[in-house]
């Protein structure tokens, strides 16, 4: 049976529950997904600053064909984007910039980026921004913007205004609104007294470095919280309840929900409801927590469904973005971001092709059976064939046809870097 036969027959399926898969198509087409660049290097970045990794991160692994610079980073996204279906933006951090020369922080420019944005011009794209707290000298006692230090504060502050100024210019450049998610590893690692000072200091250096209104079109800020990380295992700055203050007193930034940011049994696709009362818009970090922060690559799980679902259902298409932050070098970096990136889109479909008003009913008409009975069926539903014809009417591989493709350019491209 061909993919468009397939279609019209779980078209005709859903049609009898009240689901037009069209519509579902049509929301899809605006879906925007924003894609991690760090997944292509393990976190490596092009500072050659000669710090490790640290910051509560760590890439396991040592599969071969990593990028070892832009050219190759670049080119190894775009040769994932061939496989993934609709609208995608790049999410890169600071210390993948480009320059001749030693550049630090807090001396950054919108010129050492210009690379990323001609090639985001090229792709017809957009670029979401992060500043870089971690692997850093300045960062090696393990606080930045909450740093009782005054020189290393005020350096994380401007490298922090220095970054908001970058994601403006993306935006402009790009023509697409680039998002500058701050999240900072600072905490401590065992039994910590003064918990007030460290948050006090982390709120003005906040308070400074946002004081200058940007063009909102082009960029917006977000700010994002952690449970714990290693190096910060008892104590960190900017937990959940700080930011989530900071944004109700912040009413232009984005609060970042990050799946992995929380407790084990800490779901954020329970929090979405709530906070979207509260405020304007969200960032999610779609990513896979095995036991702790660990961002496996994203698989199509009972979590990443309920966020899907969670946005669907509450109407927030327009008032949520979405990024995915993962990391995973035991495997072909090429394949975790198609891997990744495809789950995501076909779980928000998937949630599209929801019955919500007639689930939505049942519920309110206290027919709690008819509720669980049709969640359940609908896990048998045959939303891979609405799935495969989103991914031909895109013009990307259907089902596992891309993976033969990967393993090429692992062969011919890949394989021969050191």
């Amino acid at each position: 049976m061909t993919t468009q036969k397939s279609y019209e027959t779980a078209k005709e399926i859903y049609a009898s529950l009240g689901v037009d898969t069209d519509k579902a198509i049509e929301a899809m087409k605006k879906f925007t997904l924003s894609i991690h660049c760090w997944q292509g290097d393990d976190v490596g970045g092009f500072e050659n600053s000669g710090a490790s990794l640290d910051g509560g991160l760590a890439a396991t692994g040592n599969y071969p064909g990593k990028a070892r610079n832009a050219n190759e980073l670049r080119g190894d996204m775009t040769k994932a984007f061939e496989f993934i279906p609709g609208l995608k933006k790049a999410n890169i951090h600071a210390m993948y910039l480009e320059a001749d020369k030693k550049v630090d922080r807090d001396e950054i420019e919108p010129k050492h980026f210009d690379g990323w944005v001609n090639w985001a011009k090229e792709q017809k794209i957009g670029i979401d921004f992060n500043p870089t707290y971690f692997s850093h000298p300045k960062a090696a006692d393990g606080f930045t913007l909450s740093s009782a230090d005054e020189g290393i504060r005020q350096f994380w502050v401007e490298h922090t205004k220095r970054c908001r100024k970058i994601s403006e210019y993306i935006g402009i450049q790009t023509g697409v609104r680039s998002i500058n998610n701050i999240w900072i590893p600072d905490g401590f690692k065992d039994i910590t007294i003064d918990k007030t000072a460290p948050r006090e200091r982390l709120m003005r250096s906040l308070d400074e470095s946002i004081a200058e209104m940007l063009n909102p079109i082009a960029t917006v800020d977000a700010v994002e919280s952690k449970l714990f990380g290693i190096g910060s295992e008892s104590y960190v700055v900017g937990s959940h309840e700080f930011y989530m203050g900071y944004v109700m007193k912040n009413k232009q930034l984005l609060l970042t929900l990050d799946a992995g940011h929380y407790h084990p049994m800490e779901m954020i696709s329970s929090k979405i409801s709530t906070l979207m009362l509260f405020i304007v818009q969200m960032l999610l970090h779609v990513s896979r927590p095995v036991r702790w922060d660990s961002d496996h690559v994203v698989i199509m799980d009972d979590e990443l469904l309920a966020i899907c679902q969670e946005i669907v259902r509450g109407n927030y298409d327009y008032r949520m973005n979405v990024a995915l932050d993962y990391f995973d070098a035991s495997i072909n970096r090429i394949a975790a971001w198609v891997i990744g990136s495809r789950n995501t889109m076909k779980t928000m479909l998937r949630a599209y092709l929801e019955p919500y008003e007639l689930l939505k009913k049942a519920e309110a008409d206290g027919d709690l059976t008819t509720r669980l009975a049709i969640t359940e069926e609908l896990k048998s539903y045959p939303f891979q064939a609405v799935w495969d014809y989103y991914c031909e009417i895109n013009n990307v591989p259907v089902r596992d046809k891309w993976l033969a493709e990967v393993k090429d350019y692992e062969k011919n491209v890949l394989s021969k870097r050191n």
